[in-house]
């Protein structure tokens, strides 16, 4: 089947990729038009319903195939997934759900999870996720800013063999939710009978509410428009995956990643999504491709990580599974190594489209990603977004090639946020994306774009944040667990590089008398599984007498980070201590698994 790309090639008259991202860039509000129109949305400055073009389409085509760990299964057509977004909606509306205000969700990835987003965005209520691995606080850090009038969530989840009660959790929860009227349990939810209707809205009414990883206090919210973020995934997985109707898309994802939200607008293209709830390695390593055959999957995505787990395990999918129908394997969350790429063609399928793209939360969707159209270069992602002036500039603010800089977004795109929750003058969206280089958007990954191909490389992130196995995570939220321990006065989290991706290390200063025994590491290790979530616990925790601080007071984790590397620190002379960073050169601990 031809690409979709070549047919809009075709349609606005360009010769090639390059020449259509050009335009793009230059007539951006004719291409967006333009995209609209090839997709059969609304006009760009049109009210419409983001519910209703995802649930358009014929009724008896699969929607939703649901596959757990369990051994839980659900297929749904688009008739059905309708018919629970009516009776959901209803629901809403019985509890005094309106337009704008917040709808959560503490939920695994379900059908259920899908149709009550629906639900929400029919009404225009605003949507907001978060996985059940995390803790109470980790849950609170991000519901109790956005007080939501309902929840949604499950009395218990499983993963790699183990369940999970909720109950307690949400008892604690509702306790610090004075604004919830309800937190409802979807296994006492039964369907209505209730009339499908959508409500209107706004190009830019808000849509999602999606945090960042909580790295300097408590994560921002940050506020996603219906229309901005339809128009810039439909152009994701139209032009850049190559999307078809009547495909299979997945996503290893929780409700808890944007990748989730990426996921479900697939339906807007006329995919069936198909939905896994568990861990990827249980009951084997094998499960996710006896997925991929069982349903045809023909886009599969995951965590670049997971790729290289499989090839560290020796396990090759096209040995042991029918992959007639991939066509393509995306892998996002942290760079995908050049070995990664030579493993798919080797051992996935040869020669299959390999799409590492890149992005974030901020922006739920992508900065760099695939084309159908272009060759594929091992290490490197095909190319800028459609619409998208992105390049790499150094610290002067100069566009550079084939060095390592700055990832920024020059000109102004639909999926940029409204702005964060509770942030009335607009100063803390400002300062987050702006102040680094004026009016320019600043990501914070540490990219090359290279000349030859005008591919991207990215290298990591630029800042603080911590990014194991793809999952971003805010070392502030390490530090507000941790240090609520008795024994420990404070303590510093970083990324050590290690084995293709990163690794969190947490080095802990001491009250006296404590010595940090195993009992201890132990400790810490529960607390922040079960406080914040299992993607927060360290792979390493070494004991230090002193943290390093800037003179501002500020600990200083970037210092650290260079120290464990064996790098000169940058600011090491505005370190109030600089002596303290002795102490984290040449650990021998962390030259070992």
């Amino acid at each position: 089947m031809p690409a979709h790309l070549s047919k809009f090639l075709a349609r606005t008259g360009h010769p090639d990729t390059w020449a259509l991202h050009r335009w793009s860039i230059d007539r951006a509000e004719a291409f967006w038009a333009e995209l609209a129109s090839f997709a059969s949305l609304p006009p760009p400055d049109a009210d419409f319903n983001f519910a209703e073009i995802l649930l358009r389409g014929d009724g008896a085509q699969p929607a939703l195939l649901f596959r757990s760990e369990t051994g839980e299964t659900a297929d749904w057509s688009r008739d059905d997934l309708r018919r629970w977004v009516a009776s959901y909606a209803d629901l809403m509306l019985a509890h005094g759900v309106a337009a704008g205000d917040c709808v959560a969700a503490y939920l695994p990835n379900r059908p259920e999870t899908i149709a009550l987003m629906l639900a929400a965005a029919s009404i225009g209520a605003v949507w907001s996720s978060c996985s059940p691995d995390f803790g109470v606080h980790g849950v609170m850090d991000r519901f109790g800013q956005i007080e939501p009038k309902l929840l949604f969530s499950t009395a218990a989840y499983s993963f790699a063999g183990k369940r999970f009660n909720l109950l307690d959790r949400h008892r604690e929860i509702k306790a610090n939710l004075p604004n919830l009227q309800a937190l409802l349990l979807i296994e006492d939810l039964e369907q209505s009978k209730a009339n499908l209707s959508f409500s209107s809205l706004p190009h830019r009414h808000p849509l999602f509410i999606l945090f960042s990883s909580g790295t300097t206090g408590a994560p921002k919210c940050i506020v996603h428009s219906a229309g901005g973020t339809l128009l810039q995934i439909v152009k994701e997985h139209l032009l850049h995956v190559d999307l078809h109707a009547g495909e299979r898309l997945f996503y290893y994802t929780t409700c808890g990643w944007m990748m989730w939200n990426w996921l479900a607008v697939g339906l807007a293209s006329g995919a069936a999504l198909v939905l896994y709830d568990g861990s990827p390695m249980y009951p084997d390593i094998g499960v996710l491709w006896r997925l991929a055959e069982a349903d045809s999957i023909a886009h599969f995505g995951t965590s670049a990580k997971y790729l290289a787990l499989l090839e560290k395990n020796g396990y090759q999918p096209a040995q042991h599974h029918n992959l007639s129908a991939l066509r393509q394997v995306l892998s996002t969350g942290s760079p995908l190594a050049p070995e990664s790429f030579d493993f798919v063609w080797r051992d996935i399928k040869p020669g299959i489209s390999v799409a590492s793209i890149s992005g974030g939360t901020d922006i739920v969707s992508c900065f760099a990603l695939g084309n159908p159209l272009l060759p594929v270069h091992r290490g490197e992602l095909q190319c800028a977004g459609f619409g998208m002036d992105v390049q790499v500039w150094d610290e002067h603010g100069d566009r550079i090639w084939d060095s390592p800089g700055e990832l920024v977004c020059v000109n102004r795109f639909p999926s940029m946020p409204l702005g964060f929750w509770n942030d009335p003058d607009g100063s803390k969206y400002r300062a987050a994306y702006f102040d680094r280089f004026p009016g320019v958007w600043h990501h914070g990954d540490w990219a090359t774009q290279v000349s030859a191909t005008q591919g991207f490389i990215i290298h990591g992130r630029s800042d603080n944040t911590l990014n194991p196995g793809g999952v971003r995570i805010g070392t502030a939220e390490i530090y507000r667990q941790v240090e609520t321990i008795p024994e420990i006065e404070e303590s510093v989290a970083v990324a050590q590089e290690w084995v293709g991706d990163v690794r969190i290390v947490l080095f802990v200063k001491l009250r006296s008398p404590s010595e940090l025994t195993a009992e201890l590491i132990d400790r810490i290790r529960y607390t922040l599984r079960t406080q914040a979530s299992p993607h927060h616990v360290p792979k390493k925790v070494l004991a230090v007498s002193a943290i390093p601080r800037t003179v501002s007071g500020k600990i200083s984790e970037s210092a650290v980070r260079d120290a464990i590397h064996g790098r000169d620190s940058a600011n090491l002379n505005a370190l109030a201590n600089p002596e303290s960073i002795k102490e984290f050169r040449a650990r021998l601990e962390l030259l070992c698994d």
